[in-house]
């Protein structure tokens, strides 16, 4: 049985044959593959495009979704040996054991909690499932987000065609708030993992992403013939970029912090990408995950460009996820 938590774990030839089966539900998105089949999704926090394109998706294939608000509602325990005298009533052993009795794959996001990055790094909520439950796991976001970076690169691929030796820019952007870094250390496994040129855009090196995802970069630019550069200046990054993607998140020094880190980054306003840095690359394509603040991350300039993929990107979370419980319902042994 296989999860998918991490495109870490997954193959450029498996990553790439969930995208093309993606394309095939794009031209025909109807069909009884998954019939009598159901996906329990668990949303410890709150979703429009995850949600409503796993639901849609699911039924799409004939499948039944039964979606369970846990945020908020549903303190569960994860650790081993814990003893549950406190908020929790339930322990994710009992949790996912029962689950998997009901459903065919169990599809969990669950934000970190913003306290201790070490602890939060390792992703224990979504791993304790992943280890107690009978059926395969999907990770609709939690410290990576690995749905999102297959719809990214479905539109990248649509619209550049061969990815190897572009050049990808993932730049930080400005926002009244730290954000998890969740999407910006996916986009970076992604791109690296699919032969890009990649370049990390960041104000100073507090922004820069978690090390784990920084060496598994490195190493997935080395075995497929790419690059992994960070850099500070924004006219070098923008220089020649032929994929645009705009991310904010929140500097991990700074991490549970946050009202250390807010004179910090209100000082770093002009990294929106607006049409003059847009300028610099070579007629780039600009996407983003959403939600997007307008005029705060990018311009309406950029946004409603013929140029920008916002939606397209966002079209590619059905047909991917699609492909996706295709794959894990049917598995062997699933």
């Amino acid at each position: 049985m296989r999860h998918f938590l991490s495109t870490e774990d997954w193959t450029r030839g498996e990553l790439q044959a969930l995208i093309d089966q993606a394309r095939v539900y794009r031209d025909a998105p109807f069909s009884n593959v998954l019939q009598n089949k159901s996906i329990a999704l668990v949303f410890f926090n709150r979703s429009l495009r995850t949600r409503a394109s796993f639901d849609i998706g699911a039924k799409q294939l004939g499948a039944h979704a039964l979606v369970l608000d846990a945020a908020g509602t549903w303190p569960i325990e994860v650790l081993d040996g814990a003893v549950m005298d406190g908020d929790a009533e339930e322990h994710v052993k009992e949790a996912a054991k029962v689950l998997s009795r009901y459903a065919d794959i169990i599809a969990i996001r669950a934000f970190p909690k913003f306290e201790n990055w070490a602890l939060e790094k390792q992703d224990p909520l979504i791993t304790a499932f992943a280890k107690y439950a009978d059926v395969p796991i999907i990770n609709m976001e939690t410290i990576v987000h690995p749905c999102q970076e297959l719809a990214m690169m479905m539109a990248a691929q649509d619209n550049l065609g061969a990815t190897d030796g572009k050049k990808f820019l993932l730049t930080w952007t400005y926002h009244p708030k730290p954000l998890n870094t969740a999407v910006a250390n996916s986009a970076l496994l992604v791109a690296s993992k699919f032969g890009f040129d990649v370049t990390l855009l960041c104000p100073t090196p507090d922004y820069g992403l978690d090390d784990h995802y920084m060496s598994a970069a490195t190493e997935n630019a080395a075995a497929q013939g790419g690059s992994l550069d960070v850099t500070h200046d924004i006219d070098t990054a923008y220089a020649g970029a032929d994929f645009v993607y705009a991310k904010s998140w929140g500097a991990l020094p700074f991490y549970g912090n946050w009202k250390a880190e807010k004179p910090i980054r209100d000082s770093y306003k002009h990294f929106i990408v607006d049409e003059d840095k847009m300028a610099e690359t070579n007629d780039a394509w600009f996407s983003h995950c959403l939600p997007m603040r307008r005029n705060i991350k990018a311009t309406d300039g950029v946004a409603d460009s013929p140029r920008s993929l916002i939606i397209d990107e966002a079209e590619n979370r059905l047909h991917v996820q699609k492909a996706l419980m295709t794959h894990l319902a049917l598995q062997v042994g699933a």
